[in-house]
């Protein structure tokens, strides 16, 4: 039904004309009503007359704002029952904390059960996390969310701060770089996701210290799918490569490489010519640099 409603309706990507501020919102004033922008608008009256006259509003509001209403609705049917007047009070609590109205169509078209979240229960306790427990001045709160929406539609009880504590028993003591570089680590399940990946690292023969030491360097291995990344990659660097495990503690890096476009042509070029070079040299080089290094100073990389 959700794309049959989205499909009936042809609109212009053009931001809304309520909110469409570049900067914070002036709060002193309410913005004016979505209701009334939404009825002036030429399309709301050639919509669809099989669409409900609340179902066309929220269809406008959302399409204006440059979210894709079929999706959402998909994902978020609460949506349809949702008034009008909630959504715009969301939208108003959301500029309320430092996020710019053109912030909104990413956010809440990768996040849209945030408009139908409750303000008192949900959406402010995550703000309040930001600030309490991550020490994130409130003119920062735009950019942890932009970095990670989710935060949005995480419980702080159940998620936020279980993650948190586990985090900081690994030895996550830097509150800068998880608020600002890995929150997603924070919406990260402990249980199924944050401990698999270690004890998966534990299982190939690293001891737990070297496993965590590991992660601490590249957060990014908390981000990683087993099946589709560890294994692979792992079962490449030692049958292709045929390198130690010592090569991967102390360049975990090597994880966040593309198989197929980096690893593998790097290393199958470096064979070719039978040279060698450090894990870390043959992966992080840009293409120039890697091609300088084979073409022009062979000897250098030579029997490394």
């Amino acid at each position: 039904m959700s794309a049959a409603l989205s499909s009936s309706l042809y609109i212009s990507p053009k931001k809304p004309s309520c909110p469409q501020q570049s900067q914070p919102t002036n709060l002193s004033t309410k913005p004016t009503s979505i209701k009334t922008t939404l009825h002036s608008h030429p399309l709301f009256s050639v919509a669809d007359q099989a669409v409900t006259f609340q179902m066309k509003e929220k269809i406008l509001c959302l399409e204006l704002m440059g979210i894709d209403s079929g999706k959402a609705l998909s994902l978020n049917p609460f949506l349809r029952s949702a008034s009008l007047d909630s959504i715009e009070s969301i939208l108003h609590f959301l500029q309320s904390r430092g996020i710019y109205p053109n912030d909104l169509p990413r956010i809440l078209g990768m996040c849209p059960t945030i408009l139908t979240s409750d303000i008192r229960t949900e959406l402010n306790p995550v703000f309040m996390f930001l600030s309490n427990d991550l020490n994130v001045p409130e003119n920062s709160f735009r950019r942890v969310i932009k970095k990670c929406p989710r935060l949005l539609i995480s419980s702080v009880e159940d998620q936020l701060k279980p993650a948190l504590f586990y985090l900081r028993r690994l030895g996550f003591d830097d509150l800068d770089a998880l608020a600002y570089q890995d929150p997603i680590l924070l919406v990260s399940s402990v249980e199924h996701t944050l401990i698999p990946k270690l004890r998966f690292l534990e299982s190939i023969g690293y001891t737990r210290t070297e496993a965590i030491g590991m992660i601490l360097r590249c957060p990014a291995l908390f981000t990683f799918s087993i099946e589709n990344n560890f294994k692979p990659k792992l079962d490449y660097f030692m049958s292709g490569i045929k390198g130690k495990l010592e090569n991967l503690k102390e360049f975990p890096q090597y994880f966040a490489f593309s198989l197929e476009k980096r690893i593998k042509p790097r290393h199958i070029e470096l064979m070719e010519r039978g040279l060698e070079l450090p894990l870390s040299l043959m992966l992080k080089s840009t293409d120039e640099e890697f091609e300088q290094l084979l073409t022009n100073n062979p000897s250098s990389v030579a029997n490394v």
